[in-house]
């Protein structure tokens, strides 16, 4: 069950690394903070990759959902600037 409404998407699943975090990136600087963002990407490195750099970035991961489509859906909350 999800306690969050999402406020945007986005899909990278048209790119590859390192593209598809500077995309992610872009994507959530738009962002105001507290707001959440649905990012669709492939499995593989981007699955792996994007999630940690998200992080690393000081943003909440809420959520990383494998949509058994050979995608993943990754739930990130905006955190500071």
């Amino acid at each position: 069950m999800n306690d969050y409404a999402i406020d945007d998407s986005v899909d990278i699943t048209d790119v590859v690394c390192p593209v598809t975090f500077v995309k992610a990136k872009v994507a959530i600087d738009e962002m105001e903070d507290g707001q959440i963002l649905s990012i669709r990407m492939n499995d593989g490195e981007p699955a792996q990759n994007v999630p940690r750099s998200i992080k690393d970035e000081g943003h909440r991961i809420l959520r990383l959902k494998d949509n058994e489509d050979g995608t993943y859906s990754l739930i990130v909350q905006k955190r500071g600037d």
